[in-house]
């Protein structure tokens, strides 16, 4: 993880060293242009509903939508700025993720949970062009590699599903509904001090694309990014199963404590306080994939003036 945000921050000033030497060597602004995009994407999500528990496994079942719009300026040959906004849903649920060959696998089946989290992100990055542009808009390569990264704000609402798969739920809750989960406290954070999660966060977002021109006013982009979070919350799971008397309500307790469950479809009582529902040592993260068709907004060109 370490070794992710060092190689972010090398890759931040690596972009701001170039854009400085291209500001030096006096890129035109008439060269400059602008650009809006709208995305159609793939998401999915590390974290520990996920089929083992390492932040490189996801399951592609989980895969949701995730839609986008956004506004780029070029500054330099290889340099531009891109501010974006998106909208899109991770999910995970333990019973379907979990392996029967993995030694883990109860514990996944007794956690129970199945979650689907709503993610509102809006994000400024650094894009650098593999390949360079000296040119203006309507001379400028038909295919070009790219990387990014930047930084995005984001919120998120993690919800809990009732009675997955047949699992028994209280009275008070109708199975099939989802309910949200952070203020429930579903691991005591409501009563042994330490607070519930924040709703806002901050992520890394990086990765790399590539473009290709389809006439002189669109591109087509295909682009794959990582968002590496600060929360450890997306799926509402991290530490320890709390003491029953630091959940309240019935909606707490069936998601805090969790329920045994086999894949013969017999379910009991499940009461494990202190022992470990998550992987608290490392945070969640998101990817997002997918196609951006980009609209060229070409520059007015100034006529001189005669005397």
């Amino acid at each position: 993880m370490k070794k992710l945000l060092t190689l972010t921050l090398m890759l931040v000033l690596a972009l701001v060293l170039v854009a400085n030497q291209a500001s030096a060597q006096q890129f035109s602004k008439r060269k400059q242009y602008n650009s809006v995009g709208l995305t159609l994407n793939a998401m999915n999500y590390f974290g520990d509903v996920v089929p083992k528990p390492s932040i490189t496994s996801l399951r592609f079942a989980a895969t949701r939508p995730n839609v986008g719009v956004s506004f780029t300026r070029r500054f330099a040959p290889r340099i531009s700025a891109r501010a974006a906004l998106s909208y899109g849903r991770i999910t995970g649920d333990d019973f379907k993720a979990a392996d029967d060959t993995d030694v883990d696998a109860k514990f996944r089946y007794n956690r129970n949970m199945s979650f689907r989290n709503d993610i509102i992100e809006l994000s400024a990055v650094g894009v650098f062009d593999l390949i360079e542009n000296r040119n203006n808009y309507l001379k400028r390569p038909d295919f070009v590699p790219y990387v990014f990264a930047g930084v995005a704000v984001f919120h998120h609402n993690p919800k809990g599903l009732v009675g997955p798969d047949g699992t028994p739920a209280p009275a008070s809750l109708n199975s099939g509904d989802y309910i949200a989960l952070q203020p429930l406290g579903t691991e005591g954070q409501r009563l042994n001090g330490e607070g519930t999660y924040g709703l806002w966060q901050v992520s890394i977002p990086f990765g790399g694309g590539v473009r290709y021109k389809l006439n002189k006013s669109f591109d087509l982009g295909l682009e794959i990014g990582w968002r590496k979070t600060f929360t450890d919350y997306l799926d509402d799971v991290s530490g320890n199963y709390a003491d029953p008397s630091q959940l309240q309500g019935d909606a707490a307790n069936y998601f805090g404590r969790g329920i045994t469950r086999s894949r013969s479809g017999e379910f009991a009582g499940f009461d494990n306080a202190g022992s470990m529902r998550g992987k608290s040592n490392e945070k969640d993260w998101y990817i997002v994939t997918g196609l951006t068709l980009n609209y060229i907004l070409a520059p007015r060109i100034k006529s001189p003036k005669f005397r």
